[in-house]
């Protein structure tokens, strides 16, 4: 009759075999939202609280005096090459202040550098040190084998769909 209390904390029960989290029967939808968009919200707040965790023990990986919320800076240089602080900022949310912040902790720690913009004197770039895309790529590398090892199970066909899916909602967030 009650619900099952699962690890991370929330109330479902759980479909026979697949694992997918469905609303208990007596819970009704809330102000006309359906269920699956309820069961979306469940499992992206368990996906994001994971995650987050999962941050902060890559970063502590990186350097053990990174703050979690640079990691994504590293992301982002690796993956774009250097950059703006601006346009940093902008893609992961934040005001300069707290841009200015991060970006001089990670300097500190010998993991990024800035120079001057060629096209325009009055601007930065900041990029990757030898050090900290060295230090990077090792702990990206290993979430990698990680991801590998949890779902070796799964069909690449499924792996590709999920990340087709995840991408298509960062979009959406984005614009």
């Amino acid at each position: 009759m009650g619900a099952d209390v699962h690890e991370d904390g929330n109330e479902a029960g759980r479909e026979a075999g697949n694992g997918a989290v469905r609303a208990p029967e007596f819970e009704a939808p809330e102000h006309g939202a359906d269920r699956e968009f309820l069961s979306l919200e469940r499992e992206l707040t368990v996906l994001l609280r994971r995650a987050r965790a999962s941050s902060g023990e890559m970063a502590r990986e990186v350097h053990p005096d990174l703050e979690p919320a640079a990691y994504g800076l590293l992301v982002r240089l690796e993956e774009r090459g250097e950059q703006r602080a601006t346009e940093l900022a902008a893609y992961i949310g934040v005001g300069k202040a707290t841009m200015s912040r991060q970006l001089r902790a990670l300097e500190q720690l010998g993991l990024v550098a800035r120079e001057p913009d060629p096209a325009d004197g009055r601007a930065w770039l900041v990029h990757l040190t030898d050090e900290g895309r060295a230090r990077f790529r090792t702990v990206r590398n290993a979430r990698r084998a990680r991801y590998v090892r949890q779902l070796a199970d799964w069909d690449r066909k499924e792996v590709a769909e999920l990340a087709r899916l995840l991408h298509h909602l960062n979009a959406r967030a984005e614009g």
